[in-house]
């Protein structure tokens, strides 16, 4: 019986990112950290909700998966280039994180700098040695550039990424290592695909330029969640041809950067495998290597959102339920936390999210629901693109909890104080035990934000 609940709820599935997930014998989510194992249900009754529980052995887990799975098919394919994995800071700037993905041998790279501020001061303390490299995307202001400037007269390994010409200008007088980012004439099928790109310089441009002194890196950011392997494998193509022509006035130049795009499941539904994206663009740059007839350049990869999104589950309580008005068969299922605030990416560009109740699994009485946040606000909440979230009918006797798979990414650097709600509570489990990182805000303490 357990065995059935465990697949009606998709759980111990790579493919749904919820191959740690399991049901106990009360019918209680639970997360396996090898023979650990956390009961999520009794980390949200202890803790309090909203909650978010970070897993950093999940991060470390991806990432080491991530660098063997591209090693891997370096070697299968008897490429002579190099792999490096470099972790967009972005994506969630958390202590434990980025320690965790530096540990496991990650590079790092930053977009503004405050967050390279943060590289210097892991530097300062001693936490990597100069072998690790950072590279600097983003607008690169003063204070920006300034900081790269002393952080490569201290020795460390930065490579501001040139966004545009005035940039491209400023580094020209430096002696470190500078990369150049292209604006790619190439359309890819995702979430996020943009009309227009003000990053990085248009093609026609690139192709123009003279020599570049010190340039070893030319890099891309088409989009993220990419839906589709030719998605992946369309711009490495298209990004070949001008390192092939830009190798022959820069003979430095010996790197890709593919950046972003790896896609997570977010919605309960089979995408491409990592193994799989891997293997198609290792095996085309294989291929472009021996159609331009260069040197097979090192590859850099920036997937944060792959290496983080899985390591986070947030949990709320359902406070009430009420009827839809007009007859629908689902009902409205108010928690204790909110969209905007705590998920803005439900908000800000529809996101959906792999839900699942954190207790009461093993009911067979489910309930077609609509989640509503705790704000006054008609746009928080979640509705699953329309359709519906199922979820155990509500009990008298028990309290029911809802836990949202994957916001590793994104959601603690986007989220605001709407309604002037606290954010929610943070904990990391990590080798059996739990930490708290994180505590809810007192209202005088969220005051102080706004000046009270």
């Amino acid at each position: 019986m357990k065995r059935n609940f465990k697949r009606f709820w998709k759980l111990g599935r790579e493919e749904f990112n919820t191959q740690y997930f399991d049901i106990t014998t009360d019918g209680d989510l639970m997360l396996k950290e090898g023979n650990y194992q956390y009961n999520l249900y009794k980390l949200a009754k202890q803790y309090g909700t909203s909650l978010e529980v970070m897993f950093p052995f999940i991060v470390e887990n991806r990432l080491r998966q991530l660098t063997d799975f591209f090693n891997a098919y370096i070697k299968l394919n008897d490429y002579k280039g190099k792999f490096y994995y470099h972790y967009p800071m972005k994506v969630n700037q958390h202590k434990q994180f980025v320690l965790s993905v530096v540990s496991e041998g990650a590079n790092l790279e930053t977009s503004s700098a405050n967050e390279l501020w943060i590289v210097k001061r892991l530097w300062e303390q001693g936490r990597f040695n100069s072998k690790i490299r950072v590279l600097c995307n983003g607008p690169k202001t003063e204070r920006y550039i300034k900081l790269i400037d002393e952080l490569n007269r201290e020795g460390l390994m930065i490579t501001p990424i040139a966004e545009h010409h005035d940039e491209l200008t400023a580094f020209r007088k430096n002696k470190c290592e500078i990369g150049l980012r292209v604006n790619l004439n190439v359309k890819v099928k995702s979430h996020w695909d943009k009309k227009f790109n003000y990053f990085g310089l248009p093609e026609e441009e690139v192709l123009k330029l003279p020599k570049v002194p010190n340039l070893g890196i030319i890099s891309y950011h088409v989009s993220s969640q990419i839906e589709k392997l030719d998605g992946l494998t369309d711009p490495v193509k298209r990004l070949f041809m001008i390192y092939a022509k830009l190798r022959q006035r820069n003979p430095k130049l010996d790197t890709i950067d593919i950046g972003g795009g790896g896609a997570v499941p977010y919605v309960k539904k089979p995408i491409y495998t990592a193994k799989a994206a891997v293997h198609q663009i290792i095996k085309t740059c294989k291929q472009m290597s021996l159609k331009y007839n260069v040197k097979e350049p090192n590859i850099i990869c920036e997937w944060g959102r792959y290496i983080v999104a899985p390591a986070q589950v947030t949990l709320f309580k359902v406070l009430t339920e009420k009827p839809i008005e007009n007859g629908s068969n689902r009902k409205w299922y108010i928690v204790d936390g909110s969209f905007i605030n705590d998920l803005p990416d439900t908000w800000t560009i529809h996101q959906q999210w792999h839900v699942m109740p954190a207790n009461n699994m093993t009911s067979r009485k489910n309930q077609r629901t609509w989640l509503a946040g705790s704000s006054c606000d008609s746009d928080d909440k979640y509705t699953a693109q329309g359709t519906y979230i199922l979820l155990p009918k509500l009990q008298e006797e028990s309290d029911q909890y809802v836990a949202v798979c994957d916001t590793g990414a994104y959601q603690d650097s986007l989220g605001a104080r709407h309604c002037m709600l606290s954010s929610p509570t943070k904990i990391i489990a990590h080798n059996g035990e739990i930490k708290v990182s994180t505590k809810r805000q007192s209202p005088e303490e969220l005051g102080k934000l706004f000046g009270w």
